[in-house]
């Protein structure tokens, strides 16, 4: 992969978990402080050969002790943590498929399918537009984060739709990919990725791609779409009241301030 697109996602990796670049090309476990964490909070990255330790002011000392002289696996382990995201970046410029995209175009227009992609203002055209929240979602003002996507109709229906959004970084975007039910395992989800990271890098923006260490489809989509696993991380457990485990972890971490 090249270079520029290495570094704009360590920038990228830098802010969110507030570490350095040298933090993250080296071999150590990291522990930083997320200094505007409101409530507890804590996310682990794995990256390289490092591991990034996030966690608001109150965890960071506790959390920085009982993991002291833990290995990766076992850091993930925290029991204050849960879900795993993988995260993905294409393994090259050039490798988007142009053969495997001009072989699946030609199979959407011999099924009367149409593609057609979005970028911008433009983005206005699909407002309103349902069921594909992976892709693009629009809020109650018809206005949605995504500032790119690629959509194929058929019979003037949409029945898939990859779209990128803007991240906190300039210059890299995330993908994401929703396909009618009917219409999958048929390629078209790949298709749309593709092609819409076709798009980015000719504009010199990065796109990465992010699927559920238990969603296989989605990581399947991401191979075949020229994809390769670059960093992990896990949810942003923040103990607000709003996660599903609260009432086991809320407790953990009370457990570990007061302690």
């Amino acid at each position: 992969m090249k270079e520029w697109m290495k570094c704009r996602i360590e920038a990228l990796l830098a802010q969110e978990f507030y570490c350095s670049a040298q933090d993250l090309n080296g071999r150590k476990t990291v522990y930083t402080v997320h200094c505007r964490a409101a409530q507890p909070y804590i996310k682990i990255l794995a990256y390289r050969n490092c591991v990034v330790v996030c966690t608001s002011e109150e965890l960071h000392a506790k959390v920085t002790d009982i993991l002291r002289g833990k290995n990766r696996d076992e850091i993930f382990e925290l029991p204050l943590v849960y879900g795993q995201t993988i995260h993905y970046i294409p393994k090259d410029e050039a490798d988007t498929g142009s053969n495997y995209a001009d072989h699946t175009q030609g199979l959407l227009k011999s099924s009367g399918y149409e593609m057609q992609c979005l970028f911008d203002e433009t983005i206005s055209e699909l407002s309103g537009l349902a069921g594909f929240e992976n892709a693009i979602a629009f809020d109650e003002h018809g206005i949605t984060s995504a500032k790119a996507a690629c959509v194929v109709k058929a019979h003037q229906t949409i029945i898939g739709v990859a779209g990128a959004s803007e991240s906190a970084i300039n210059g890299v975007w995330e993908i994401g990919v929703d396909v009618m039910e009917e219409y999958r395992n048929a390629g078209m989800g790949t298709y749309l990725v593709r092609s819409l990271t076709s798009e980015l890098l000719k504009k010199r923006i990065v796109p990465f791609y992010s699927a559920s260490v238990t969603n296989i489809g989605s990581q399947m989509v991401a191979a075949r779409s020229g994809y390769v696993p670059f960093w992990v991380d896990t949810f942003g457990t923040i103990l607000d009241g709003s996660s599903a485990y609260d009432h086991m972890i809320g407790g953990l971490a009370a457990a570990f301030v007061q302690s």
